[in-house]
C-alpha cells in the first residue's frame, strides 16, 4: 500500500472513497443547517439553552450550509472541512460545559470533517506554491521594470 504524502495525489480508489465521504458529510451538514435555519423545534430549545440567542442559531445553521457546499467544490474542500472542524468542536464543547447531552453526533461529524481536511490538504500545499509562484513573478517584474525604464513618448 503506498503511503500518501501531502505532496501526492491520492490513488483514485482512495480519491473514490474520499469523494464518498465528502458527499455523505456534506449531506448530513446541510440537514443539519437546514434543521437550524428552518426553525426545528428542536433546535430552537437547544440554542435557547445555550443561551447566545437565535441569532447564533442562524449562523451556526448558515455555517453548516455553506461548509456542506464548500466540501463538494474540489478547490474549496480543506475552507469547508476547516470550517466544519471548528464548528464541531465548538459544539462538542457546548455540550459538554453548557447544555449537557451527548457531544458524540458533533464529535463524529467534526472528526470526518477533520478526515477530509487532513485527506484534501494537499490542495493548501497547491494553493501556497501558486502564491509563491505569483509572488516570485511580479517580485521580478518588479525589479526588471526598475532597471529597464520605460519609454517617454
Amino acid at each position: 500500500m503506498q503511503v500518501q504524502t501531502h505532496n501526492t495525489r491520492p490513488s483514485k480508489a482512495i480519491n473514490i472513497a474520499l469523494w464518498i465521504l465528502q458527499v455523505l458529510t456534506a449531506a448530513a451538514f446541510l440537514m443539519a443547517g437546514f434543521a437550524k435555519l428552518s426553525g426545528q423545534p428542536m433546535m430552537v430549545d437547544t440554542f435557547e439553552k445555550i443561551g447566545a440567542g437565535q441569532w447564533f442559531r442562524y449562523v451556526t445553521g448558515g455555517i453548516e450550509v455553506v461548509s456542506a457546499v464548500l466540501l463538494l467544490v474540489p478547490r474549496a474542500t480543506p475552507v469547508g472541512a476547516f470550517l466544519l472542524t471548528c464548528t464541531m468542536t465548538g459544539a462538542v464543547s457546548t455540550h459538554l460545559f453548557i447544555i449537557g447531552g451527548s457531544p458524540v453526533p458533533a464529535l463524529v461529524l467534526g472528526c470526518l470533517a477533520a478526515v477530509i481536511l487532513w485527506c484534501r490538504f494537499s490542495v493548501v500545499t497547491q494553493w501556497l506554491a501558486r502564491l509563491r509562484e505569483k509572488s516570485a513573478d511580479s517580485t521580478a517584474e518588479q525589479a526588471s521594470a526598475a532597471i529597464v525604464p520605460s519609454r517617454v513618448r
